[in-house]
């Protein structure tokens, strides 16, 4: 008699490592494409450069170098200036899957999984057959080791086929060389550049170098030597626990009872906190939580939510910070406009999270593109899936007519804008494992919405100030036609000099006048300001020149080459004058005297006789 069926497809039952999983449905992990495998693999490698060096005080300093490798292949080589990683551990870090240290950690860090840089790797022997070679040092003192490495995708171990000690000249750090079928591509916001750019502008403290293919090089200083503040470990929110992850802790716990259990396996609750839940879920405070069954686990979990609890602490985060995301975006790009801001900490299912947003607008942006939008989380670019994430939807729920920006639908708006959206969270709710996508938590979404909201005000604001400094400056140059040839025709009737008409429009303008007077016979200059507007004015004013002068009051000195910058840091109420004069050391040198004064600071709108430039006060 022939066994029954269910016996023969029991024989074909066999369970599978993550690593063959992985194998079979690497698309899960952002490896679909030729040129999305070589971003996904550079992002998974920076990203754990990035956190070994912020975690041990080291300011990042990494070298991406990648290489053609016959048809379709390249060969990426990633180093870093870490802390290094131990000998023992680099086979497991490098070639077995689900294997790190921050998965049972909450607080913020880009990686949690620990699949990136070994799931790289295992793309890397899957496509080009080879070994990753890696070198890594933790110290001056100690040797640096050699490693060639593959998976063994059916146990998801690591295979060492080199294991030796080399020489490096690096005091401490890691380097990592795969071989890989990939495309490097240029020009899209999809690629190696602009995921390095975008790291850079929320990363301001790193120093990233890129050597392409080509052999050309990108750099991306560093705008800050100061490193983030580190994130602190916190235990689990009650009202982020699930009933069956409460069933296990309780199973699991050393506490023998309940109350102490509660006070040590959950954040923000204290012993008066504990039996308020003990007392709300009808438990002892004194019994043993390992007996506590289902019914009673979801009497216990229904009492998280009856009793006040604190939301949970914000240490676990680090955000970027308002000046430092100004740093970062006016680093990157050459606008007119930047702004700022840093919600305060939020939560959604007991998961704590803070959101930031910064706007640049103007300057080389292109007028007819839709906006840029760059997201973040925890950090990192996400480069992918831009339309199924919630801080998409988030610039999608805002209508941008209102704030002086074009949004032709009702979708997303058209115009020389940057929107660079950050979410950190000590657990980020990404759409998938590829982590390109946040997904669309309401909590989230609101948030990004009111910083959106904030940053669109002050863009208005500054909108409008230009129209009105625009209207002026047209209203200038009509005053600049009409004034000469009146001050012409004056001057020939009563057969004089023409008298120079700056301080007139200076007072019909209601602006800044700077005023250079240059007397040949004492072979000195004087320079002097007004203010003719109704508001006060802070500014610097620079007089650039070939040679050394004494001035007073005495300025302060900048040497620039062959040439000499004079600055003077001035206040002026509305009415106020403040003159400045300096002795040329030969008369021959007025000649030499030839561009206009610079004032810093203030909008070219409302200055009259000197060029205005940016700049902070």
């Amino acid at each position: 008699m022939p066994a029954p069926i269910a016996e023969e497809l029991a024989k074909k039952q066999q369970s599978i490592s993550v690593a063959e999983f992985f194998e079979k449905n690497r698309q899960i992990l952002g490896f679909d494409s030729a040129p999305r495998s070589l971003i996904t693999t550079i992002k998974e490698a920076v990203d754990n450069s990035l956190d070994a060096c912020e975690e041990s005080g080291i300011l990042p300093d990494i070298m991406l170098h990648i290489k053609r490798s016959g048809k379709s292949g390249v060969v990426v080589i990633i180093e870093d200036n870490g802390p290094g990683i131990v000998k023992d551990q680099i086979p497991r870090v490098f070639a077995k899957l689900l294997y790190g240290s921050r998965f049972h950690a909450l607080k913020q860090s880009r990686g949690q999984q620990g699949i990136g840089i070994s799931a790289a790797v295992l793309y890397s022997q899957l496509t080009a057959g080879h070994a990753t070679r890696i070198i890594s040092k933790i110290g001056s003192q100690s040797p640096a080791h050699y490693y060639e490495l593959m998976i063994n995708t059916r146990t998801n171990d690591p295979e060492i086929l080199k294991d030796e000690i080399t020489e490096w000249d690096r005091p401490h750090g890691t380097r990592v060389e795969m071989e890989m079928e990939a495309t490097y591509v240029k020009g899209r916001r999809q690629s190696v550049e602009e995921y390095l750019k975008a790291t850079a502008i929320v990363n301001p403290h790193a120093r990233l170098k890129l050597i392409d293919p080509e052999g050309d090089e990108r750099i991306f200083d560093r705008a800050t030597d100061k490193i983030p503040e580190p994130a602190s470990e916190i235990l689990p929110h009650p009202h982020g626990i699930e009933l069956g992850t409460l069933m296990k802790m309780l199973r699991y716990t050393g506490r023998q009872r309940l109350a102490p259990f509660l006070r040590y396996s959950f954040s923000k609750i204290g012993l008066l906190t504990a039996e308020e839940i003990c007392s709300a879920s009808g438990l002892d405070v004194d019994m043993d939580p390992h007996t506590i069954e289902r019914e009673d686990a979801k009497r216990l979990l229904d009492a998280f939510q009856k009793v006040k609890i604190m939301s949970p602490p914000t240490d676990c985060l680090s955000p970027i910070g308002e000046e430092l995301i100004y740093k970062g975006l006016e680093k990157e790009f050459k606008v007119d406009f930047i702004a700022t801001t840093t919600r305060t900490p939020s939560v959604y299912s007991g998961n704590p999270f803070v959101v930031e947003v910064g706007i640049a607008y103007g300057g080389n942006l292109q007028k007819d593109d839709r906006v840029n939008i760059m997201r973040f989380a925890n950090r990192v670019p996400l480069l992918y899936q831009q339309g199924g994430c919630v801080t998409t939807h988030g610039v999608e729920g805002i209508k941008w007519k209102q704030y002086g920006i074009n949004q032709p639908g009702g979708g997303l708006p058209i115009g020389p804008l940057v929107l660079l959206i950050h979410v950190a969270s000590t657990n980020v709710p990404f759409t998938s494992e590829s982590k390109d996508a946040i997904a669309d938590i309401p909590e989230i979404q609101d948030e990004v919405e009111l910083a959106l909201k904030e940053v669109g005000r002050k863009l208005n604001r500054f909108l409008k100030k230009k129209g009105s400094l625009k209207k002026r400056k047209e209203k200038e140059v009509i005053i600049n036609k009409v004034l000469p040839r009146m001050a012409e025709k004056l001057a020939e009737t009563l057969d004089r000099e023409v008298p120079d008409i700056n301080p007139v429009v200076a007072r019909v303008m209601g602006n800044l006048l700077v005023d250079r007077q240059l007397d040949d016979g004492n072979a000195s200059v004087s320079l002097r300001t007004k203010n003719f507007g109704s508001k006060k004015v802070e500014f610097k004013l620079h007089e650039i020149l070939p040679f050394q002068v004494e001035a007073t009051p005495a300025p302060k000195v900048v040497s620039m080459g062959n040439d000499y910058d004079y600055i003077w840091k001035i206040v002026l109420k509305p009415g106020e004058a403040f003159a400045v004069n300096y002795q040329l050391p030969d008369p021959s040198d007025l000649d030499s005297i030839k561009e206009p004064p610079i004032v810093e600071g203030v909008e070219e709108e409302i200055v009259t006789g000197a060029r205005a430039i940016k700049g902070v006060v």
